[in-house]
């Protein structure tokens, strides 16, 4: 059995892509921050389905924690499955702040770097070593990151993002001479938990975000899922150093 990581899976886009890889037969560590009760709600899911899933806690702002999560990953890893190696890791966690640019500070701009973009690249180093030959690896990015997605608010946001994008090519680069696939999917307005629930605050956006979105809907969690378990599967094979923006169309 292929096991993967999904980082910040107790809610959204997380929770779908871990349900998702389940689906396919994959055994499944997921990782939350503070939602253990959505968490627990991922793990119940999958093993509903017939999976097998383990929750660990993790917050991706604090690579300092990274070691001692590795040493979790490896108990879960000989004790649920018998294995010392994983297959599949999907850096997802994040965090959104919006401000305008003349409104941004350096606080924010370290909060939304440590979580965004150091996370993800000190997690992926501290998880290579077991991280198995033949793998894939799929970042969580933005189209904020791209002309598509360019809305005035999100200057450090889509900067961060758009780091992980081009990290994602580096490490398609460097991971290529062990067969390990890195490939990044760029969701646009999606009906997550991000932002303080920010669609279901204010509703009256959505009507607006649809009609901009050329399939004339806001994106949905398990559109960006399936993109995720895609790429990670056998589908997928052939593909990697390739950012896929999952929007619907968004600004087309």
């Amino acid at each position: 059995m292929r096991i993967a990581i999904v980082t910040g899976a107790s809610s959204g886009i997380g929770q779908s892509a871990a349900i998702q890889i389940a689906k396919r037969g994959t055994g499944v560590i997921l990782t939350y921050r503070d939602n253990h009760a959505g968490a627990s709600d991922t793990v119940a899911t999958i093993e509903k389905n017939g999976g097998t899933a383990v929750a660990l806690r993790l917050d991706i702002g604090r690579s300092e924690t990274f070691p001692a999560f590795r040493d979790s990953v490896v108990a879960v890893l000989r004790d649920t499955w018998q294995r010392d190696t994983f297959d599949h890791l999907v850096n997802n966690a994040g965090s959104s702040r919006m401000a305008l640019f003349e409104h941004t500070t350096e606080e924010m701009f370290d909060a939304l770097m440590r979580v965004l973009l150091k996370g993800p690249y000190f997690l992926t180093q501290t998880l290579r070593p077991l991280l198995a030959d033949g793998g894939a690896i799929v970042n969580v990015t933005s189209n904020a990151a791209s002309v598509s997605g360019l809305e005035p608010g999100y200057s450090a946001y889509g900067t961060m993002k758009g780091g992980l994008v081009v990290l994602t090519r580096y490490l398609a680069k460097e991971f290529s001479r062990r067969g390990i696939r890195v490939n990044s999917v760029s969701p646009g307005s999606t009906r997550t938990r991000i932002a303080d629930n920010a669609f279901e605050r204010h509703p009256e956006v959505v009507p607006g975000l649809a009609a901009r979105t050329a399939l004339g809907r806001l994106g949905e969690p398990d559109d960006i899922g399936v993109a995720i378990a895609a790429l990670l599967g056998e589908d997928g094979s052939w593909i990697t150093a390739q950012n896929i923006e999952v929007s619907g169309g968004y600004n087309l």
